[in-house]
């Protein structure tokens, strides 16, 4: 759709189990004692905050940007790409962002969490939103990413594609992704 982060395919069904969120201030199952309460919609007021949370999180598993690539990046996020999709937010215990998903047309364009937060379950609770909730079919990965790969292959995700330059046409190949139904 808007190149660095994602295309647009079509859309497949699948029936996953429903995600508990917790919108009374408990935490929310899957948070691993990140006291995580609840996903809700961005709003404009939050769009530096996610674009913190971006920045560290790029900055802790993308070391194939330079610093250039980064700041770019971060403005386009702020001038384009977020007001491009739907994007949610994963709020802790004090309303401080610990992670962000963007969704467009079933194609997950984003998904960051905080750098420190990494590593505690984040992920998994803004992929099941995505998949259950957002009926999210489709991911285009960094192929310098392994680890994002890895988590998304964990979903069900396959790559169906390759691309050797980013939506920018820099070269950062992609791996476009799509969820398979098992075989």
């Amino acid at each position: 759709m808007w190149g660095f982060w994602g295309e647009t395919s079509p859309a497949y069904g699948y029936g996953f189990p429903t995600l508990a969120a917790c919108e009374d201030g408990r935490r929310l199952e899957g948070a691993k004692g990140a006291n995580v309460t609840r996903i809700t919609p961005a709003t404009k007021a939050q769009h530096t905050e996610i674009a913190d949370v971006w920045e560290g999180s790029v900055r802790a598993t993308h070391d194939f940007l330079g610093e250039d690539d980064i700041v770019f990046l971060r403005q386009k996020l702020l001038e384009q790409y977020l007001d491009a999709a739907e994007i949610l937010v994963l709020v802790d215990e004090a309303g401080a962002i610990r992670g962000f998903l963007g969704v467009a047309e079933g194609n997950i364009d984003m998904l960051f969490i905080r750098a420190d937060s990494l590593g505690q379950g984040l992920g998994s609770l803004l992929m099941k939103h995505a998949l259950e909730e957002l009926g999210a079919t489709r991911v285009d990965v960094n192929e310098q990413n392994p680890a994002a790969r890895v988590f998304y292959e964990r979903w069900g995700f396959r790559v169906v594609r390759r691309s050797p330059l980013d939506g920018q046409g820099r070269p950062f190949p992609m791996l476009h992704m799509e969820l398979l139904p098992e075989s």
